[in-house]
């Protein structure tokens, strides 16, 4: 990305935001690469950056464990591991075992589950592979303590068993010796020591010439004298010489390790990037975690519509020391490029923009944002930034002449790939004058179609705004009541600077208040007076609207506690009807079975009986009582007699009849081929065939 000037970046403040980073980097590696964080304008970079951090963050805040072990920074001995006929040491030989281990354990995590899951962070790891063969070759020569082992050569074994032996019966002689000294009173408080490696006797300097042996010399006192004792100098040769021959040979296997590991130095600069790129990620998600920041959706063109952006840096101290933190909402498209925000001063049109701006550099450069998820940031390849006083005493420039500077660089390179934040456009000329300029420089930046957002107090620009293709206002919200900026960006309207509402907020005299009113242009006053009353205005239909969705939302909730309560209601009547359904239904049964009882005794009786017409007779009684017959009739002939059968269609409504018992009721819903009929207080399920519409008849007095 292109930035203008220079210190762009520290001006919105982008070097604060990675030195929060280096402080969650536990590789050199990855503070590097927080130092050197780059600010990308292809897509396919960004997007993966953002990915990678995005599902390491999942991983955090699921728990979910992942190898990322810190590994000291090894690029000097990988350096000479690549160099032919060097030597790794012991010690060097551990750290290298140690990030083949960490590789290891990250190729193993990254499982067919986990690829699935986590497909950008494998992505670290795909055009690599892990080589079991590099621990293999160290296990076979060094310990875990970084010694060389005993049987990583022939000739290694035989030279550490050959001087086993030696010292063991080197320490017998020497003892031996020391002994005899001693009986002899020659030794002093310290009877042995070691000189250039051999073992030798501290006796006292006036017995000197009575021990036979080497001298090795004397204390700092001339007191004590150390001497190599005669029985012990062969067997202290040859021990020497066999370390001697030990180092050597050490040195030829670990030569030889070295040569044979020289191949899989590429290889290990690989993983010790892989795992200085774990790290790094991980910082970025430890910090958009504290941001509570996410992951936007990323558009390959200049747009943006944040949607709850929080300024990244004051979000962090807000939250420190438990204070709230106002958020931005802005859109820009095709049809608004550039906002214009006027408001009071300390009101908060810096801060807006600067959320923007630092926003924009983050997610360029591949951190997550403290914006809402269904965020939209596009790409921009340009970015201008003039804030504060540029007076310049080198090149012996006003504060308005070093502005028209940076205006002409603006004007110049500017295009729709730019994105462009302007503190105070026209400030530090009179303002008429500079109120021009300010309208020539915008239109031209319009029409280059560039992004971007400009504060100003100019009343002809918040005119401009509202006749202007692409440019729109905003303001910083204010309460004239409490005399207090509430910190908060309204777009679509221009705001007012509320000068004499902040002059009477400080305890200015009201005369001298009421002078400088006198001395305004009328105009000029009215016009900020009424915009003064539409900001007020808009903040009471903004509360008003608030505490309407307030109330729709209660009556919402009171709406599905009325549905729940009915739906119970409904639930319980038809259980009742269910239980008198089965009560009608149980009578029914019983009744059958005690007339199946009754007939089949009567079928007994019929075949032992002479006199079969009789068992015929009380058979048909069974199946024909008489009283039912007498009662079904009295009220079939009652209901003919008041009702009127129809060969109409049932509807809901409707009075209808039933064939088989010949009562009367409402029908009260239909469902297919069956009806809800209300009879009496009771609501009966019955098949419709089984119904007649009937209608009352007019009985003529």
């Amino acid at each position: 990305m292109k930035i203008y000037p220079n210190n762009a970046a520290e001006q919105l403040e982008f070097d604060k935001v990675k030195t929060l980073l280096d402080a969650y980097c536990r590789t050199v590696y990855a503070k590097e690469k927080a130092a050197n964080l780059r600010i990308h304008t292809r897509k396919d970079f960004i997007e993966i950056a953002l990915k990678q951090t995005h599902e390491f963050k999942l991983l955090t805040e699921q728990s979910l464990h992942f190898p990322h072990e810190v590994v000291l920074d090894i690029s000097k001995d990988l350096k000479l591991l690549s160099i032919p006929g060097s030597t790794l040491v012991g010690e060097q030989w551990m750290i290298v075992r140690r990030l083949a281990t960490i590789a290891e354990n990250i190729f193993r995590w990254f499982d067919k589950e986990k690829r699935l899951a986590f497909p950008a962070l494998e992505k670290i790891i795909e055009n690599t592979y892990y080589e079991k063969a590099i621990i293999q070759l160290i296990d076979e020569v060094v310990d875990e303590n970084g010694n060389v082992k005993d049987n990583a050569s022939a000739a290694l074994l035989k030279i550490r068993n050959e001087l086993g032996k030696k010292r063991n019966e080197l320490r017998r002689v020497f003892e031996r010796a020391v002994a005899k000294l001693s009986k002899s009173g020659y030794t002093a408080d310290i009877s042995e020591s070691f000189s250039n490696g051999r073992r030798v006797v501290a006796v006292f300097s006036e017995y000197k010439r009575q021990v036979k042996g080497i001298l090795h010399g004397e204390s700092d006192s001339r007191k004590t004298t150390y001497i190599e004792p005669e029985e012990t100098i062969e067997l202290n040769n040859d021990v020497y010489a066999l370390e001697n021959d030990e180092r050597k040979e050490v040195l030829r296997v670990l030569r030889d390790l070295t040569a044979k590991l020289s191949v899989y130095a590429p290889l290990l600069q690989s993983y010790a990037a892989i795992s200085g790129e774990f790290d790094f990620i991980a910082a970025k998600a430890r910090l958009a975690m504290d941001m509570h920041a996410h992951y936007p959706n990323v558009l390959d063109k200049a747009v943006m519509n944040l949607q709850e952006a929080y300024h990244p840096l004051l979000f962090l101290y807000n939250k420190k020391n438990n204070k709230p933190t106002i958020p931005v909402s802005l859109k820009f498209d095709e049809h608004q490029r550039i906002l214009i925000i006027s408001g009071p001063n300390a009101g908060g049109k810096t801060v807006s923009m600067k959320t923007i701006g630092l926003n924009q550099m983050m997610m360029q450069s591949g951190l997550l944002v403290p914006v809402h998820p269904d965020s939209e940031m596009g790409i921009f390849k340009q970015l201008f930034i003039h804030m504060g006083d540029t007076q310049s005493i080198e090149f012996e420039l006003s504060t308005y002449s070093s502005h028209l500077l940076h205006m002409k660089f603006f004007i110049e390179n500017a295009n729709g790939k730019t994105l462009f934040f302007i503190d105070e456009l026209g400030g530090g000329s009179d303002p008429n004058l500079g109120g021009a300029f300010a309208e020539v420089i915008l239109e031209e930046l319009a029409r280059k179609h560039s992004v971007g957002i400009v504060t100003t107090h100019y009343l002809n620009l918040k005119v401009m705004a509202n006749k202007t293709k692409g440019i729109f206002n905003g303001a910083m919200a204010f309460d004239e009541k409490r005399l207090q900026p509430m910190y908060q960006l309204v777009v679509g309207k221009p705001g007012s600077s509320y000068t004499f509402s902040i002059a009477e907020r400080i305890g200015l005299p009201k005369d001298l208040i009421n002078r400088a009113r006198t001395l305004v242009e009328d105009d000029h006053f009215r016009l900020d007076k009424l915009l003064n009353n539409t900001e007020q205005g808009l903040q009471k239909l903004e509360k008003e609207k608030r505490e309407l969705h307030k109330l729709l939302r209660d009556n919402e909730k009171l709406k599905k506690e009325m549905e729940q309560v009915l739906n119970k209601e409904r639930h319980l009547q038809q259980i009742e009807l269910l239980k008198q359904q089965n009560k009608i239904s149980e009578d029914r049964i019983n009744y059958l079975k005690e007339t199946e009882r009754k007939l089949r005794q009567m079928v007994l009786e019929w075949r032992k009986a002479d006199n079969k017409e009789e068992v015929v007779k009380q058979i048909n009684s069974i199946l024909f009582p008489k009283n039912e017959k007498v009662v079904a009739g009295k009220m079939a002939r009652k209901l003919q007699s008041k009702y009127l059968e129809l060969n109409t269609e049932i509807t809901v409504g409707a009075k209808v009849k039933f064939k088989r018992n010949h009562q009367v009721g409402e029908v009260l819903e239909l469902r297919g081929k069956r009806a809800i009929v209300q009879i009496g207080v009771l609501p009966m399920n019955v098949d419709i065939a089984d119904l007649v519409v009937v209608k009352e008849k007019i009985i003529e007095g």
